[in-house]
């Protein structure tokens, strides 16, 4: 069975403290690792969250995003170099709490629109950052996971098709894809097809519905994802990203105006969906 991972974004994404105590029912419930945003300002609380977690037996990874004014999709050069600057310091800070991947959209800068399709010269600049982006992550032992977005919140990526030139065009070993299910619910034809066509550079997988709630709840084709998932032979995390109101700064950035489920009933029964698809289909 793959290793299965929650993502603490349902209750913060800022790293602090007050996560320990969640990390500690997760590891009870019976989860082998988490997930958390890299954002926070406190270098030493990654350092506590990762020993922690460590000592308690958890695995880590790490989500990321870039902004506006570090974008790896700026026509200007200075904002580029700000752009692998700053994913240089997720990087650094994903190290700390002992992460072995990198993922999310930080191709380009989230909810940030050029008012045009993307553009060749687009994907050249972004290669450019990722592979020297990748030559660092080599140095910690971390893999960045890229991630295509649904075309609300990012212009550049939006399908696997899209996703797999960006990564062909970085050309770096450390620099690898990651599927969403709730952005491929949006832009893609067949899961099966997207799947297949993103299983060679595949290095992570989130676990999400179509509303953001408990996965199994909606109507996300679970099937198909988890037979696919197995004819590929994906052997990666199967992390679980959901979203509420509880932090309501990170909530109003990425559009979430509702409750879907509550926290722990996402953690309990998502994780309880994902052992019985992956018993079903033999991952």
């Amino acid at each position: 069975m793959n290793k299965i991972g929650f993502n603490t974004l349902v209750w913060s994404a800022v790293m602090s403290d007050d996560l320990l105590p969640i990390i500690d029912r997760l590891k009870q419930i019976g989860y082998d690792g988490v997930e958390c945003f890299v954002g926070s300002p406190d270098d030493k609380a990654y350092q506590r969250f990762g020993n922690h977690a460590h000592n308690i037996g958890l695995e880590t990874t790490a989500v990321f995003v870039v902004g506006k004014d570090e974008n790896p999709v700026s026509p200007d050069a200075a904002i580029r170099a700000k752009g692998l600057d700053r994913i240089k310091w997720g990087i650094d800070r994903a190290h700390d709490m002992k992460a072995t991947v990198l993922c999310g959209p930080f191709h380009s800068a989230h909810g940030v629109f050029a008012q045009h399709p993307p553009l060749e010269e687009e994907y050249k600049w972004c290669g450019e950052v990722l592979h020297a982006a990748g030559d660092y992550a080599a140095q910690a032992g971390i893999t960045l996971a890229l991630e295509a977005l649904n075309r609300f919140e990012c212009y550049l990526c939006n399908t696997v098709e899209q996703l797999t030139k960006l990564i062909n065009t970085a050309a770096h070993p450390n620099v690898k894809a990651m599927f969403d299910t709730h952005h491929a619910n949006i832009e893609e034809k067949k899961n099966r097809t997207a799947i297949q066509t993103i299983a060679p550079i595949l290095a992570h997988f989130h676990i999400s519905e179509n509303d953001r709630g408990t996965p199994g709840d909606g109507h996300v084709q679970w099937d198909e994802v988890f037979s696919s998932l197995a004819e590929v032979k994906y052997d990666g995390w199967l992390t679980i990203e959901a979203f509420s109101r509880n932090d309501p700064d990170f909530a109003n950035a990425i559009n979430v105006w509702r409750e879907y489920s509550k926290p722990w009933d996402m953690a309990i029964n998502g994780l309880s969906f994902i052992k019985q698809q992956g018993k079903v289909h033999g991952l």
